[in-house]
């Protein structure tokens, strides 16, 4: 049995669905159900034996203890957090509360509950805390990409607390000796992405007729990692990764965001065309570039190759169009989950009818 927490976001609940698919193993999922929780992603799995979903928050000191006891895991993978550096920038308390102060809780639930356990279980545990590259900061052009070894330069809220929670997963291995790896990631897509970020929105705003509004000229780059390639480099982790390291995992696929958009745009033309014939790139827009909004991320995941041998089954052509795909062909989920709280959300981040977002 695992524990997994965040497992009804979007990459906790695609790494549930892969695991479940491919092992026996049981899943304790414990996700607090915030605006981006969403059990319809979940809805196959709902007669499955081995999935046992709880909402609970990651830093309620009664409840995890009590789960952890109940179940005893021989792992926890932590997912959870806040996640979108423009919900950051407008209400940074929530990150700072749950990034921060929640994986502080439940580092403590976590230690408690692994001191006690018998000398061989002790010793096979693992806490994989699950981060993202952009605790590193900007890149300029030339630069070379993230490696484990950059120091952390977080310049949003959303990556300033993230960063701390990386600090505290460090130290409490270093001080308590938990066994804990981390990973750090470049931006992810796929199935299942709540419509703030960009590829979803993109292809959801372009099929509703609404503009596809791009930050400043679109030419911040990012590296896109298929989630379910994501979901792999993290079953390898935690089956193989030494303690105490970071690994960093990446599709090593830069893009600036415009082109990413253009991508799904002509992929739309040929899948989905406009009813009058035009291309979807007349739907695009640009608006005023956020505050702080870093120029470029990029993700050397040389090491996890190096060391476990794992490297992205997706390019960026081949992930892209199954994403696309995806959303086509699964309108009840998006329909759902863009419900009267997003709609509010984007509302206020873009303006009327013109919700858009960046990763």
């Amino acid at each position: 049995m695992i524990l997994v927490t965040g497992g009804a976001g979007f990459i906790g609940g695609n790494f549930v669905l892969d695991w479940l698919g491919g092992s026996d193993e049981g899943v304790v999922n414990v996700d607090k159900l915030t605006y981006a929780g969403n059990l319809q992603t979940l809805a196959s799995l709902k007669d499955n034996p081995n999935h046992v979903f709880v909402q609970a928050d990651i830093g309620d000191t009664t409840v995890i203890p009590e789960l952890l006891a109940k179940y005893q895991p021989r792992a926890v993978v932590n997912f959870a957090a806040e996640s979108h550096v423009d919900r950051s920038i407008h209400g940074p308390s929530d990150f700072i509360e749950t990034n921060i102060v929640g994986t502080f809780n439940l580092l403590e639930s976590v230690r408690a509950y692994w001191n006690n356990l018998p000398e061989l279980q002790k010793s096979a545990f693992r806490f994989l805390h699950v981060s993202t590259d952009e605790v590193y900061g900007t890149l300029e052009a030339n630069d070379p990409p993230f490696a484990e070894t950059n120091r952390y330069e977080p310049n949003s809220p959303y990556s300033a607390s993230k960063a701390a929670s990386d600090h505290l997963v460090r130290a409490w291995h270093h001080t308590y000796g938990l066994p804990v790896v981390t990973t750090n990631c470049s931006n992810n897509y796929g199935p299942y992405h709540f419509p703030e970020k960009l590829i979803p929105l993109v292809i959801l705003n372009a099929r509703a007729g609404k503009p596809l509004p791009i930050y400043g000229d679109g030419q911040q780059i990012r590296d896109w990692l298929f989630v379910k390639d994501h979901c792999s480099a993290i079953r390898r982790v935690l089956e193989a990764g030494k303690l105490g390291e970071t690994y960093n995992v990446g599709g090593w696929n830069e893009k600036a965001n415009l082109d990413v958009v253009n991508t799904i745009c002509a992929l739309l033309d040929e899948l989905s065309p406009r009813a009058d014939g035009k291309s979807y790139t007349e739907q695009i827009t640009f608006v005023t570039d956020r505050p702080g909004h870093d120029r470029r991320y990029a993700i050397d995941a040389r090491k996890l190759e190096r060391e476990l041998g794992w490297k992205p089954a997706e390019t960026f052509e081949t992930g892209i169009r199954k994403t696309v795909q995806w959303y086509l062909d699964n309108n009840d989920w998006t329909n759902n989950v863009t419900s009267g709280a997003y709609r509010e959300w984007t509302d206020k981040q873009y303006g009327h009818d013109h919700s858009g977002a960046q990763s």
